[in-house]
């Protein structure tokens, strides 16, 4: 049986962020075939096309790991109705210098948390605007705007009776969709 390793990005850097609680929660939802790792984009430099030429050590390694991955999760809150600007900073970084895009072909989901009714719904479509341009197939439906309530993980960090049953659909979706346009 094929393995896939899938990229996580988190768009938080918080220690006790919601969306790095998401990303672990629905990270168990996936068959053993897959494998979720959170890759770290806080020590990424902010970017700079002088810097093409001459990547940071941290530049490489992420776009090592999205290299090495057969998918991407996108798992982001929303900052001033738009995705943060430490992810914008990550994305731009993988896919340079132009003509070497990290990001290109890996098929993604994008999934996010927020303590607002309206989830992350702008984050998340500016980023799949962003994804689109560089070339990322990104699974359409369904979409996750996760409104964060009292109930929405178990103390050991599992996912509530809730939204588990939504977020299991969710996740079978993706599962399929890596397994059609992995890499």
């Amino acid at each position: 049986m094929p393995q896939y390793k899938i990229a996580v990005v988190v768009g938080s850097l918080r220690h006790d962020s919601l969306n790095r609680k998401l990303a672990t929660a629905i990270a168990r939802l996936a068959p053993p075939s897959f494998s979720f790792h959170q890759v770290e984009i806080g020590d990424l430099p902010l970017y700079n096309q002088d810097d093409d030429a001459n990547q940071a050590a941290s530049v490489k390694r992420l776009k090592a790991e999205i290299a090495a991955s057969q998918g991407l999760l996108f798992v982001t809150p929303e900052y001033n109705r738009s995705m943060p600007g430490v992810l914008k900073n990550a994305i731009d970084q993988a896919s340079r210098p132009y003509g070497h895009n990290a990001w290109a072909g890996k098929p993604a989901g994008v999934i996010g948390i927020s303590v607002g009714q309206l989830g992350t719904a702008m984050s998340q479509q500016h980023l799949r605007n962003v994804l689109a341009y560089l070339d990322v197939p990104t699974l359409g439906q369904p979409e996750v705007f996760v409104q964060a309530k009292p109930d929405l993980f178990t103390a050991s960090g599992d996912l509530g009776d809730s939204i588990k049953p939504f977020l299991q659909g969710w996740m079978d979706r993706y599962v399929a969709w890596v397994t059609r346009h992995g890499t």
